[in-house]
């Protein structure tokens, strides 16, 4: 291995205060000569790969990745496959119907024995809200997640005889528990084949459809449910506009909007980065969440205006923190009793994964938002719950 590769990787690992064969917890030790070239060739993707092969270690990984994204160390090496998923996501349209279903497959429908483990007791597969309505602290996942599916209702304003669609319903949780706290029926769409079979079992007997099937195909009879105006009291989305892409944000908003009901509301929860990007982390891309990416601020403002109006734009995305550190040490604590085709590597890949994110909010370069639009302004006003 030429020195220099190495000492160009030791020194970039120093300007975020990581050391290689140091004794703290960030600090990773490196137990194959080959991670250096493969890092200064790969980027990100070859970080992550790496460590999935064992080529190296740290027993902090989070406090790891988050200092070298404080000290943006990611910026300095992007590797070719970065600059290759730019160039594809320019050419190509990577969130088109025709791929749609790929992150269902590739990621959702890995297995409900994985996600009941990791998420508790509710299968909430977004950022907790980790306060009551009083503002005090939780320090119980399944409180947090139950708190921020009641702060999503009291946004929206749930009464007992609307009529709610969840666009990417996950699990049904979010349904369900709009329908027991609230007397609302509803409608909601996934990708995910495993999701829509647990979802209809989950809300069996309550007033709730779960159709597997595209957001783009939220149209005519899709829409309507028996009902002759195929309109919804109000609109949810929670963790599934990260799949959306840039490209289809237009398209996104116009589906919620034919949705929607003039006086109605909708409320998007999402993950938001602080730059315009066109696509996501290439290691991301490659193993987790394909054909997604984290929109701006920006991006999201330019495809609402003119199709709705912003009544609040909530940031709690410290919160997430909290949430990932919970999913981790519920999966950490049901490895040795999961199904064995989550072996070693995958392990290592979850283990990645999930404190990457970690480090991705800890240190704010990843944001959670949750909006609340209108499609022509709430008259007297918008009064936001926290």
């Amino acid at each position: 291995m030429p020195a220099t590769l190495r000492n160009r990787v030791v020194a970039l690992l120093a300007l975020a205060d990581v050391q290689v064969d140091g004794d703290r917890p960030w600090d990773i030790q490196v137990d194959d000569e080959h991670f250096y070239s493969r890092v200064i060739a790969q980027g990100s993707l070859g970080l992550g790969e790496s460590y999935m092969d064992g080529w190296w270690r740290c027993a902090s990984l989070d406090g790891m990745l988050y200092r070298l994204l404080r000290a943006h160390v990611d910026e300095r090496v992007h590797g070719w496959s970065a600059l290759f998923d730019g160039l594809r996501a320019h050419l190509i349209n990577l969130q088109s119907r025709k791929r749609a279903f790929a992150v269902g497959e590739r990621h959702y429908d890995l297995g409900n024995d994985l996600y009941r483990a990791m998420l508790g007791r509710r299968m909430v597969y977004s950022c907790g809200y980790w306060r009551d309505r009083g503002g005090a602290p939780l320090q119980d996942l399944d409180l947090a997640q139950e708190a921020k599916l009641d702060l999503v209702c009291r946004k929206l304003g749930l009464a007992p005889g609307m009529r709610v669609l969840d666009i990417g319903c996950g699990w049904g949780e979010g349904l369900k528990f709009a329908a027991e706290r609230y007397g609302v029926s509803g409608v909601g769409v996934t990708i995910s084949r495993e999701q829509a079979e647990y979802a209809r079992e989950l809300c069996a007997g309550l007033p709730v459809e779960i159709a597997l099937q595209d957001y783009r195909d939220l149209q005519g009879d899709a829409l309507g449910g028996g009902r002759a105006d195929g309109r919804f009291d109000r609109v949810f989305s929670l963790g599934m506009f990260e799949h959306v892409g840039v490209r289809n944000y237009a398209i996104y908003f116009d589906a919620a909007r034919r949705a929607l009901k003039p006086d109605g509301l909708f409320l998007l929860h999402t993950i938001g980065g602080n730059h315009s990007v066109t696509h996501t982390d290439p290691w991301i891309g490659k193993y987790i969440f394909p054909n997604s990416m984290l929109p701006s601020a920006r991006q999201i403002a330019e495809a609402v205006e003119q199709r709705f109006v912003i009544e609040d734009w909530h940031n709690f995305s410290t919160d997430y923190d909290l949430t990932l550190q919970a999913w981790r040490a519920n999966v950490e604590r049901a490895w040795p009793e999961l199904d064995a085709r989550y072996d070693e590597r995958f392990r290592r890949m979850w283990r990645f994964y999930l404190a990457g994110a970690m480090a991705s909010f800890r240190s704010r370069h990843a944001q959670l938002w949750q909006l609340v639009l209108s499609p022509e302004g709430v008259p007297g006003g918008y009064v936001a719950p926290r």
